[in-house]
């Protein structure tokens, strides 16, 4: 009998022991997770919480016992939380739930949680983790689209006055240039000036067209896309701006080996090659003549245009958030607008392709329009 005592008192020695042992596991993991446990009433207090909720909250674990939850909630979420616990009284689950905490110092606390009623059906047991980070990311994308809606909007709005106001001055130039008889001017480099002003109001038309019918396909979500020979697009823009670029006494190094064709808007292209090539000649150093390298390349089997200057250029790293938004310009040049770089990005991001540009003061500017493969 003596034994059977003795035998029966080791074994619950032995299941106290496994049954404290899990207890200290239980504990050590409540005390030291990062997330955040606790243990609520539906009297609309906690009843036992983790170290994390009062590191987070800079509240002692006694103030967050003695004051109702409600009282740590953000104003504007105590009623929707109020709806959402009560919802766990008829046993659903809460799942994902997000709500705002102040904490002591009156910092904001985005917390999500995840919610069951408890056995006894008195009590919720509750875990919630930080998601503080990725609501202010969120809301700075929010910000961010609807700065882009905004500035899409005004950008439409000035492209159609701009169309507006430009069909009239063009087509009375066409219609000037089409009564105009060159065969009654008997000077060779007037008639010549003349030609070269005909054919560019020309070409202007074409362009202008080109551009109010893009503006159109833009009101629906689809731009179109077709194979371009890089040559075909960039001599028609470097006819376009001949004029700017004797004047300039530009040189353009065009070397297009690496690949020839896109698969692109043609508008588009135009446009990139147009700002890039007209701020080249723009931003050009005063002591010397610009040179402009217009090139493609493959890079970790991705495919570039490089347009290339060795004009002012300007502080990269400085202004590298705000280089591709509108009206931002960083040289007091009269002409600058803060409007080409901005139609650049947009064509390009449009395309689904990226831009990047590295700049040095005085050390020129070089684009990279990566494409894919």
């Amino acid at each position: 009998m003596d034994d059977v005592n003795a035998r029966l008192q080791e074994s619950i020695v032995e299941i106290s022991r496994k049954q404290f042992e899990k207890f200290l596991q239980l504990e050590t993991f409540f005390n030291c997770t990062p997330d955040l446990l606790c243990i609520a009433g539906f009297d609309g207090y906690f009843k036992r919480i983790n170290p994390a909720v009062a590191n987070l909250l800079e509240f002692t674990e006694e103030e967050l016992l003695q004051h109702p939850i409600q009282s740590f909630i953000h104003s504007d979420d105590k009623l929707i939380t109020k709806t959402e616990r009560d919802k766990l009284k008829d046993g659903q689950r809460l799942l994902n739930f997000e709500n705002r905490y102040i904490t002591k110092t009156g910092k904001i606390i985005w917390l999500s949680w995840t919610s069951i009623l408890a056995s006894d059906k008195n009590h919720i047991y509750a875990i919630a983790k930080n998601v503080t980070t990725k609501k202010k990311l969120e809301e700075e994308k929010n910000i961010l689209l609807n700065e882009i809606a905004k500035a899409n909007h005004d950008l439409k709005h000035f492209a159609r006055a701009t169309s507006h106001d430009l069909r009239s001055p063009i087509n009375n130039l066409i219609a000037l240039f089409e009564l105009l008889d060159t065969e009654k001017i008997t000077d060779n480099e007037t008639k010549q000036f003349v030609q070269i002003l005909q054919s560019s109001t020309y070409q202007l038309k074409t362009t202008f067209d080109n551009y109010v019918e893009d503006l159109k396909s833009k009101e629906g979500l689809f731009v179109s896309k077709e194979t371009l020979m890089l040559d075909d697009v960039l001599s028609k823009v470097l006819d376009s701006v001949q004029h700017l670029l004797n004047q300039a006494h530009a040189k353009v190094l065009i070397n297009f080996s690496a690949f020839s064709n896109v698969y692109f808007n043609k508008t588009y292209l135009e446009s990139i090659f147009l700002n890039l090539i007209t701020n080249a000649i723009k931003y050009a150093k005063t002591d010397g003549y610009p040179q402009i390298n217009i090139y493609t390349q493959v890079e970790n089997q991705i495919k570039q245009i490089i347009i290339q200057d060795n004009g002012i250029g300007f502080d990269a790293d400085k202004v590298k958030d705000k280089i591709f938004r509108i009206h931002q310009t960083f040289h007091n040049h009269p002409d600058a607008k803060g409007i080409g770089l901005y139609l650049v990005h947009t064509h390009v991001l449009e395309m689904g392709a990226k831009i990047t540009v590295h700049s040095e003061i005085n050390r020129g500017t070089t684009f990279k329009i990566h494409l894919g493969n």
